[in-house]
């Protein structure tokens, strides 16, 4: 990734061309060294990853609410201070703009987390379809999701997996918790020594807020997440009770394994995020699977080294035991994140009818073939 580079000027000037995140968001410029000067470019990408220089070019590879993951050729003035053309010349989806009445653009929401006077952000995505529209008196289901890293951050721009939800019917929410980047680093460092408790309290404060504002139905609350979005989902699901369903992919389960396991590179990430031996037992939701008291699906690969197998076949044995609907798919060959397109679809089906039998209490309009849930089926 290059997040700058340097501008040939035929006046001899120290010009970088740069992007840089602020609140949330991308923005790119052009940074004058003998004027002390930044010129922002106004192009119609929200997020930016690389930036590569050609003659009298930019070109650019990012993304927004409208264009997936692309590379932009970006024409700059004489004087290199203006963006005087911008184009695709090439896309992860080219074929994504024919459905364009189908997509739910974010809104980025500010929320009032548990600590006084402290807020958080989010992207919300309201059900959108333009063929179908609910009555007036209908609050929509909502999938609130929880981003891995967990100091990575979720962005705004196209997802087509988002669309996938807000398409048939729900509401869709990316939580960027305390702790996310993006945000400065003030912000950054409020999940230290607070994993668990920050990011978990942030989703289900999420939640409720727009519960409150009268966008989703209080009812029919349901949360996700892979990696370290998996562990708030489970997390909440054991420690909370905002939520009345969750989908856990290739969730963290027990901290103390993860930092016994993980590799060198992040071998003492951890410990600055959860503390001490009594904390990483006491955050843990496979130490407290008695407290789970809402239905769950599992995903998991058979493979993955970062987060065992064990740790959701524990989850899922328990709660079968304790009688509360639960679901758990293995996939053999797939490591931590799945890349079979089969299983990433297969992933998102299964998530949509699990809630919508459990939650949502309607018929999905896909024909998805429904897998057995224990203590339902």
């Amino acid at each position: 990734m290059n997040s700058y580079e340097f501008i040939q000027s035929y006046e001899q000037k120290n010009l970088i061309a740069c992007s840089y995140r602020q609140n949330g968001g991308s923005l790119l410029g052009i940074l004058d060294d003998d004027q002390g000067t930044l010129s922002l470019l106004d192009i119609p990408f929200t997020d930016i990853n690389n930036i590569t220089l050609g003659f009298h070019y930019l070109y650019i590879e990012g993304a927004s609410a409208v264009h997936p993951l692309s590379i932009a050729k970006v024409t700059l003035d004489d004087q290199k201070s203006k963006a005087i053309d911008f184009m695709i010349i090439w896309s992860s989806s080219p074929d994504s703009s024919k459905y364009k009445s189908y997509f739910s653009f974010p809104e980025q929401i500010e929320f009032p987390t548990e600590v006084p006077g402290q807020n958080a952000y989010a992207y919300f995505y309201p059900p959108t379809n333009p063929i179908y529209q609910a009555s007036r008196e209908e609050r929509p289901p909502l999938l609130l999701k929880s981003h891995g890293g967990p100091t990575a951050e979720t962005r705004g721009v196209l997802n087509l997996s988002i669309q996938y939800w807000t398409s048939r019917g729900w509401a869709f929410v990316d939580v960027n918790y305390g702790g996310s980047t993006g945000y400065g680093r003030e912000y950054r460092e409020r999940l230290l020594g607070h994993w668990g408790i920050v990011d978990v309290d942030d989703c289900c404060s999420c939640a409720q807020f727009l519960v409150d504002s009268g966008k989703v139905d209080g009812e029919r609350l349901c949360i996700t997440g892979g990696s370290a979005g998996g562990y708030t989902t489970l997390a909440a699901l054991a420690f909370r009770e905002t939520f009345k369903a969750g989908a856990s992919l290739y969730g963290v389960a027990d901290l103390k394994l993860l930092r016994a396991e993980t590799h060198k590179f992040e071998s003492h990430y951890l410990d600055n995020l959860v503390g001490s031996e009594h904390d990483y037992f006491q955050r843990s939701p496979i130490n407290f699977v008695n407290k789970f008291s809402c239905p769950i699906i599992l995903f998991q690969g058979l493979e993955d080294k970062v987060v065992p197998p064990d740790q959701a076949r524990k989850i899922y044995l328990a709660l079968k035991e304790k009688g509360l609907p639960v679901a758990l798919v293995e996939y053999e060959g797939e490591q931590h994140g799945f890349r079979k397109a089969e299983n990433i679809k297969f992933t998102l089906e299964q998530q949509m009818v699990f809630f919508a039998r459990l939650v949502g209490h309607f018929k999905v309009a896909d024909d998805i073939s429904p897998i057995r849930i224990d203590n339902f089926d």
